[in-house]
């Protein structure tokens, strides 16, 4: 599993060298040393790729054909040129001048800052929508310094090319740079996990995707890999828009979105501030909906807003600035205004919008009238990377099933996570698929939460996972034991290559106890595929106890508290435990305090 902790560590090494090296600012580095991640992350995907083109390659004359622009594009992938290859810049020779080497335009260069800006060049000339976005300022560093970037970012952790990596690494670089940015109007990454979640949920497959606060196009890679699993190719069957204020933000997606081999069509600046434009003129005209908008934003100019329409449900509370002071409802009307008859959304939202008062209320009645307010799910503190704040995750269906039109399911899931470190939370793979099966049991697709039941057992290679999580733990238990035992009888010289044989092993049966465990907790609450209301984790409610309680869409109003677990341990007894070990404390410390007094005495104190 990669290692992103250690591997932005490494890039903090490097901007610590920009900052040591150049005169520039935070916000102007930022970009630079994001253009060589992304040009090491298209040369993993790239070299990922190739290798799949030489297994079929045909053979001329005893050579195997060279592999082609066009092969790369009909793989939905990005072709890079030799000179544009990230191994060929970290092989160059230190002397660039007496290389005699020239750039696409038959020019001599003699920097390395003119080699990579050429490599830029190079790559934007290979996708139209990269065209005047990737970063082409480096001879502003000296050669020396620039070839020690190259050196950091030959990381081998950048050949992880599933998901939004490069979105996280952007994020560690907002917060830790420019600040200013990452905390405007709330803006910050989506955590890839939840992500995940809202694509799994809306399930896209065919049609137009928007994403009118898409930062560094999350949501567009998630999807183009659920196409993909699903055996289609998404720039086929998908059509990408984004929005995004933020100009960094949207000039990271266009490379993100290059490098995963996705085509979009992304607008930023003015021009693309939601509350203001309908950038794309797509209201009523999506299929799906994605996003994770900026929470609580305040000082939104009402009539502007008004007059850019996607007001469905009229507006929220105006102040006597005209203001909007909290433009969440906002989000969640345009959200809702932009999907066609048939559309979903899926969207982050702060967890205060679920039962705010005043307007946003009067908006959320409407809202839940429609019948088309589908899954809603809490999600607990620390799944963000830079803040702590809980959130919830929203879901409309325009196309309901008939039998659902007057039902929300609720699923509260603020306690069920997996602990990445002190600070940070997140869903793991197995998590987000079980939580998911929830979702199909409430649609009725009980096929694909079977599937998912076998995948459990082939992989475990048991269909009994309560007698297969308790052989696991035991295998755990007797590993850990002999471990010990090993270590200690090892010498010294073979003691820690010991430890680290035991250490490969024990963690090895924890991820497949950690799969087991998951295993249990779907199968016990809903054996072979009947959806039921589990207290404390899920319910499905009709309008009517909606209404009853007040058009709230807490989930927690819902689904109740989940029985204690029995402990196995008498209260009675251990409350006279306690007690006892209350009183034998009190007698300690009143013998402490008379052995204190004395000693003052003796002193003369």
């Amino acid at each position: 599993m990669i290692n992103i902790r250690k591997l932005e560590a490494e890039l903090w090494e490097s901007a610590d060298l920009l900052r040591a090296g150049s005169k520039l600012t935070s916000n102007q580095y930022c970009m630079p040393v994001l253009g060589l991640i992304f040009l090491r992350y298209a040369y993993s995907r790239f070299k990922l790729v190739e290798a799949e083109i030489l297994k079929d390659r045909p053979v001329r004359g005893g050579r195997v054909l060279p592999v082609e622009a066009s092969d790369f594009a009909s793989r939905s992938a990005l072709f890079l040129p030799r000179e544009a290859q990230y191994a060929y810049l970290v092989e160059l020779p230190e002397n660039i001048p007496a290389a005699g080497l020239t750039n696409w335009r038959g020019e001599v260069m003699n920097s390395l800052g003119e080699v990579v800006n050429n490599a830029m060049e190079l790559v934007e000339q290979q996708s139209e929508q990269l065209f005047g976005v990737l970063p082409k300022d480096y001879t502003m560093f000296s050669d020396e310094l620039l070839a020690e970037l190259l050196r950091i970012f030959n990381n081998s952790a950048l050949d992880d090319v599933g998901g939004d990596i490069v979105g996280r690494i952007y994020e560690y670089f907002l917060n830790k740079f420019a600040k200013n940015i990452a905390q405007d109007d709330g803006v910050f990454f989506t955590p890839k996990s939840l992500v995940k979640m809202i694509v799994n949920v809306l399930e896209p497959t065919q049609g137009v995707l928007l994403d009118p606060a898409c930062g560094s196009g999350g949501m567009f890679v998630q999807t183009g890999d659920f196409v993909e699993h699903a055996g289609m190719q998404a720039n086929n069957t998908m059509t990408f828009y984004g929005q995004e204020k933020v100009e960094y933000n949207a000039q990271l997606c266009l490379m993100n979105l290059a490098v995963h081999g996705l085509t979009g069509v992304v607008k930023s600046g003015d021009e693309a501030n939601t509350f203001y434009h309908d950038a794309h003129n797509l209201a009523g005209c999506c299929d799906y909906v994605m996003a994770n908008p900026p929470f609580n934003v305040d000082k939104v100019k009402s009539e502007s807003a008004q007059s850019a329409g996607r007001l469905p449900f009229g507006i929220p509370s105006v102040n006597k600035n005209k203001e909007f002071g909290n433009a969440n409802y906002l989000w969640i009307s345009y959200f809702y205004a932009y999907l066609n008859e048939r559309g979903r959304a899926g969207f982050v939202m702060a967890s205060s919008a679920t039962d705010s008062q005043g307007k946003d209320k009067d908006i959320r009645e409407q809202l839940v009238q429609t019948g088309h307010v589908d899954v809603m799910v809490s999600v607990g503190n620390n799944f963000f990377y830079t803040k702590s704040l809980p959130c919830s995750l929203w879901f409309f269906d325009k196309g309901k099933k008939e039998e659902l039109r007057d039902k929300v399911l609720f699923i509260d899931a603020r306690n069920y996570y997996t602990v990445v470190d002190r600070t940070l939370n997140e869903w793991n793979e197995w998590q987000i698929r079980n939580l998911t099966a929830i979702v199909w049991l409430y649609r009725g697709e009980v096929d694909k939460y079977r599937v998912l039941v076998e995948e459990y057992a082939e992989t475990l290679g048991n269909r009994d996972f309560p007698a297969v999580l308790e052989k696991l733990e035991g295998q755990k238990a007797q590993l850990t034991a002999e471990g010990k035992e090993a270590a200690a009888a090892a010498s010294r010289k073979e003691k820690k290559a010991v430890e680290a044989d035991y250490a490969q092993r024990i963690a090895a049966v924890e991820d497949c106890i950690l799969i087991a465990k998951e295993a249990v907790w779907l199968t016990e609450k809903f054996g072979e595929g009947t959806y039921a209301d589990i207290s404390g984790l899920c319910k499905v409610a009709p309008l009517e106890e909606i209404e009853a309680k007040g058009y709230s869409l807490t989930p927690g109003a819902y689904v109740g508290v989940a029985p204690a677990e029995d402990d196995g341990v008498d209260f009675h007894e251990r409350m006279t435990e306690i007690h006892k070990e209350l009183l034998s404390l009190q007698e300690e410390s009143n013998r402490l305090m008379e052995t204190i007094s004395k000693n003052w005495e003796e002193m003369g104190l």
